[in-house]
C-alpha cells in the first residue's frame, strides 16, 4: 500500500510543476481507485473485529455489527 500511496504523490507533485500526460492521468485515477478499496477494506477488517465498550465496562456495540461479526465468524 505504501508504494501505491508514494507513486500517487509522485503523480500529484508532477501534475502541480509540469503537468501530466492523458496516460499518466489515468494511471493516477486507478491508482488512486485501488488505494481507496485497500483503505476501505482495513477499515471493515478493523470493524469487524472491534468490540465496543462503555465506560461502566458493558459491552455497547451495535446490533448491527454483532450480526456481521457472528457471519463472518461462521464462514
Amino acid at each position: 500500500m505504501l508504494t501505491i500511496l508514494n507513486k500517487i504523490n509522485e503523480l500529484s507533485r508532477k501534475e502541480k510543476e509540469i503537468g501530466l500526460t492523458d496516460i499518466e492521468k489515468a494511471e493516477q485515477a486507478d491508482l488512486r481507485k485501488e488505494y481507496l478499496q485497500i483503505f476501505r477494506g482495513s477499515i471493515d477488517s478493523l470493524l469487524l473485529n472491534s468490540t465496543i465498550i462503555d465506560p461502566n465496562g458493558d459491552n455497547v456495540t451495535p446490533e448491527k455489527l454483532k450480526k456481521e461479526q457472528v457471519k463472518i465468524a461462521s464462514k
